[in-house]
């Protein structure tokens, strides 16, 4: 079916200002805030500081945001269907994502002090902020399908929005560890930490808000009846499943790495202090450095390839760290600096095919239901993010971890010490590089129909070229 004829809502076919690629990349800013903190911080802020055992510690991270998986495509369907002067979306980036800074300083506000009924608090917080920030980045994640119809200008705009992500895990994972010492360590250095987050999150929500006001919303067209209905539609997009469940696992890898950085700066690099923000920093820096490489290489080898060319890197990387007891340190960060390469990589093509994924939906039906695929989208992906610090939990209970009430680790036996390496290198790198082979039974989209044109892949590319990797609508 030939997708409907543009109106006067209708997203335009490229060129869009600077002002509204910057403006949408600054919704990154709360997006990669509560993507990177909890997964790094709040499994350690259970088992160190509020003296909650590894194994439930695992299970009140996991369970608060696997609540998303239900929430997410809800959010979708309310967030395709909102009307107003605003856009469909934009009134949910405001709403909640101040909703969510809030909750997120909530979190880490341990009313009840330390222990059972301080983990059972921070699980109802944690759920509560889940929930905003469904109803965040769900719209968020659904605008560029809207608010372009161009493949190439739907990669720019992931470029840029990389790029802030890049930089808001930077800030919130390398800083937020700092913020935590410098208020005094336990509860009250949690408590900062959670004010300095929020702040973040907060002006990520304001600055998406107002950066995207000049542009386009896009027509939300016709939709399915039901949310059963879409979901239907949705579950049979083949290339869309395929590359939803490689993310999904990929991001599960990524989280487990993140929850245990604070663990092996501690237990392996014997470096509680400045070892998780080093750690963090070459983990994340190098995504800021990189990306041209990478949208070059993409632009030879196209989106598919590029994707797993990246995760493959990242998976080897974090394989290498299984030597790090032997190596020294700089070696160490040096390894990790090569994962941070692969990690740019992957984000970014995963990220750029999505868009593509919705527009050659789009093409085929008629029907801009752009909030139901990304609603479904970021519930996997934000159940993979919480699968991550699970499976470390799961780890270190397995392992024999000790937990602690006094905001320091307490000392920790070598089958301890050795679950604390292996979560951190062979279980990541054992789900993101078979994660892969999800990628080969299918292409990602259709071969472009008659008259439609991929103009270039990846940000800089200026010729116009056909890949039959991905396809623009109308």
């Amino acid at each position: 079916m030939d997708a409907p004829p543009a109106g006067p809502g209708s997203p335009p076919a490229g060129g869009l200002p600077r002002r509204v690629h910057v403006g949408y990349a600054l919704g990154s800013l709360a997006t990669g805030a509560f993507g990177t903190v909890p997964g790094l911080l709040l499994l350690p802020y259970l088992t160190d500081t509020l003296g909650v055992a590894a194994g439930l510690a695992a299970l009140l991270v996991l369970l608060p945001k696997a609540w998303d998986v239900l929430v997410n495509p809800v959010a979708g369907r309310i967030s395709d269907r909102t009307r107003s002067r605003w856009g469909p979306r934009r009134p949910w980036l405001l709403g909640a994502g101040l909703a969510l800074a809030v909750l997120f300083a909530a979190i880490f506000a341990a009313p009840f002090g330390v222990g059972p009924a301080a983990g059972a608090y921070v699980a109802v917080a944690f759920l509560a902020t889940a929930t905003a920030f469904a109803f965040f980045q769900v719209p968020y994640v659904a605008m560029p399908a809207e608010l372009t119809d161009d493949a190439a200008e739907r990669t720019r705009l992931m470029g840029w929005r990389v790029a802030v992500l890049a930089l808001a895990i930077l800030i919130s994972g390398a800083v937020a560890p700092v913020v935590v010492t410098a208020g005094g360590e336990g509860v009250a250095g949690h408590r900062w930490m959670g004010v300095f987050v929020a702040v973040l999150i907060g002006l990520g929500a304001l600055g998406v808000f107002l950066g995207t006001r000049s542009a386009a919303t896009g027509t939300v067209t016709a939709t399915e009846p039901t949310l059963r209905a879409q979901l239907a539609v949705v579950a049979a997009d083949r290339p869309f499943r395929a590359l939803l469940l490689c993310f999904v696992v990929q991001s599960a890898g990524v989280a487990t790495i993140l929850a245990g950085v604070s663990y092996f700066a501690a237990q392996i690099l014997r470096d509680p202090t400045t070892g998780p923000t080093v750690l963090f920093a070459c983990f994340v820096g190098p995504a800021l450095l990189v990306m041209p490489l990478w949208t070059r290489l993409g632009a030879r080898l196209g989106k598919k390839t590029a994707l797993v060319a990246a995760s493959l890197l990242l998976a080897a990387g974090a394989a290498a760290l299984l030597a790090a007891p032997v190596l020294p340190a700089v070696a160490v960060y040096a390894v990790v600096a090569l994962l941070g390469v692969g990690y740019a990589g992957q984000q970014v093509f995963a990220l750029a095919l999505l868009p593509d994924c919705v527009a050659a939906s789009t093409a085929r039906t008629g029907r801009r239901q752009a909030g139901v695929f990304t609603g479904l989208w970021t519930a996997g992906e934000t159940f993979g993010l919480a699968l991550g610090p699970g499976i470390y939990g799961l780890v270190l209970a397995l392992s024999g971890y000790v937990s602690s009430a006094t905001g320091t680790a307490a000392a920790q036996s070598d089958t301890a010490r050795l679950g604390v390496l292996l979560g951190f290198t062979a279980v990541p790198a054992l789900l993101i590089a078979p994660a892969t082979l999800l990628l080969r039974p299918h292409p990602y989209l259709p071969p472009p129909s008659p008259g439609l044109v991929d103009h270039g892949v990846v940000a800089g590319t200026k010729a116009a070229k056909i890949h039959g990797k991905a396809t623009t609508s109308p």
